[in-house]
């Protein structure tokens, strides 16, 4: 999805500087004004015989500029490694996948569990258990290994960088066996590259009373800054500027009220 806004954002600037209208556009392509809108927002894959043609309805006729921007629409149109679990994995939820492997970074709320990109394998396959109740043992670990690939698409050496806020109640609500959530709270000691705050007790009130909440951060000009709220069946996107002034202003109060990050192997280390 997100090399599908990019190449959007890139075709309405040509258009623009063109000063050709999204119909005549559409016509070029032999559709409709409300493809050409889509189209630029990225909400629809691309063919590159359209591409090529509004290429040429844009003046980029020079084979060195229009390269980039064909193999781009080649990118756009190649399935992410989450679509070979298209049968696990909601509409929705593709969707997500999609921007935070193009985030730059990652700013999360976890109110009641440790973050899917923290968990070990046993703490996973312990929540997923519960949250799944009717799921069979090849489902489950069909589960657990789409949190496995989630977490090496994230954790690459280009990758995002991680903020996490976590409520203090996500160290002593217990998830599996005791071994299983001590063995969770160990490894988020050994965690590399991310930053991680606990929000005690004692903090009071917050905020963010709705539940779990994410910002993704993007390099990219063409992607705006976005949050998502999630509930058990579907997250919601949110990126008009009030709403993500909203989202923001309540992850900064979140941070000042948690404890520094330089003390939180402090605050896990009696959990162990």
């Amino acid at each position: 999805m997100t090399r599908r806004i990019q190449l959007g954002g890139r075709l309405r600037r040509l258009r623009e500087a063109g000063g050709i209208t999204r119909a005549d556009a559409g016509y070029a392509i032999r559709s409709s004004e409300s493809k050409i809108s889509r189209m630029e927002l990225g909400r629809v894959g691309f063919k590159e015989r359209d591409i090529a043609d509004l290429l040429t309805l844009y003046g980029v006729t020079d084979e060195a500029q229009r390269l980039p921007i064909l193999e781009l629409a080649a990118e756009a149109n190649r399935p992410g490694w989450w679509q070979e679990y298209s049968d696990l994995i909601p509409p929705w939820m593709t969707t997500y996948l999609g921007l935070e492997e193009a985030a730059s970074l990652l700013r999360v709320f976890a109110p009641q569990f440790v973050p899917d990109l923290l968990q070990t394998e046993d703490y996973a396959r312990a929540l997923l258990r519960v949250s799944h109740p009717k799921a069979s043992e090849a489902e489950l670990e069909a589960r657990v290994t789409v949190v496995r690939r989630r977490q090496q698409a994230f954790f690459r050496p280009d990758g995002p960088r991680l903020w996490a806020v976590l409520d203090e109640s996500v160290l002593l609500r217990p998830v599996g066996s005791p071994e299983i959530h001590k063995a969770q709270l160990a490894h988020l000691l050994t965690l590399k590259g991310v930053i991680l705050q606990i929000l005690p007790f004692s903090a009071g009130a917050h905020p963010a009373t709705s539940g779990p909440f994410t910002l993704l951060r993007f390099p990219h000009p063409d992607l705006p800054d976005t949050a998502f709220t999630h509930t058990l069946t579907t997250s919601t996107h949110h990126d008009t500027p009030t709403s993500l002034d909203t989202h923001l202003q309540t992850m900064e109060h979140l941070c000042v009220l948690a404890h520094p990050p330089a003390t939180t192997p402090a605050h896990l280390t009696p959990h162990l």
